[in-house]
């Protein structure tokens, strides 16, 4: 079994290993200049403000194993006091390089969500470092919204979705005003973030 590491925002529990923490430091940057500092996720800050964040490394590159742990962090999202672990990113660092094998996986991602008959509890969100949307081309600006250090699913609780969406009413705009963001930042202004990771050859 290869080696995975967790931590929460909130424990200093089950230290991850030095590989392990430069992912998670990656990805606290992505999500500190990118997701809250753009403001391309207004429901982000506060979990993250309120170390209700929970943190997965999986340090190796096999499906299944992969889904076992996705299968076990999910039962213990839902198990989990909200006010303590509100959400979970489980990072692949070393799985899926190409986002089209990535994208495949997610089915099977969806299928251990079923199985374990938590869909409408819990939802699975993804982000890559060559995320494409269908209809962009590989370097379109706008893919950089779904764009992170490494391979991460993001799991997320329903009720929580639902609180945030009745408190941003206008929530169906969030797309189409990350997309003006980041058409306003430009991939200059995107690079100067220094969020490239060694995996994100665009």
């Amino acid at each position: 079994m290869t080696l995975t590491c967790t931590t929460s925002m909130s424990s200093s529990a089950n230290a991850p290993t030095p590989e392990a923490a430069r992912a998670i430091a990656a990805m606290q940057h992505w999500l500190e200049r990118a997701v809250i500092g753009l403001n391309l996720c207004p429901f982000a800050k506060a979990v993250h403000v309120k170390q209700q964040i929970h943190y997965v490394v999986y340090l190796g590159d096999d499906a299944q194993e992969c889904l076992a742990l996705l299968r076990a962090e999910l039962r213990d999202l839902a198990d989990a006091d909200q006010e303590v672990r509100d959400t979970t990113l489980l990072i692949a660092p070393h799985a899926w390089p190409d986002f089209l094998d990535f994208n495949d996986f997610l089915n099977q991602a969806d299928r251990v969500l079923r199985k374990a008959k938590l869909d409408g509890v819990l939802q699975i969100a993804s982000f890559h470092p060559q995320f494409q949307f269908a209809d962009a081309a590989p370097q379109d600006i706008g893919n950089y919204t779904n764009r992170a250090p490494f391979p991460t699913l993001h799991l997320l609780r329903e009720a929580s979705i639902d609180r945030a969406v009745q408190a941003f009413p206008n929530a169906e705009s969030i797309f189409e005003k990350n997309i003006e963001t980041l058409e306003r930042l430009g991939h200059a202004g995107w690079d100067a973030l220094g969020l490239r990771s060694t995996k994100d050859s665009s």
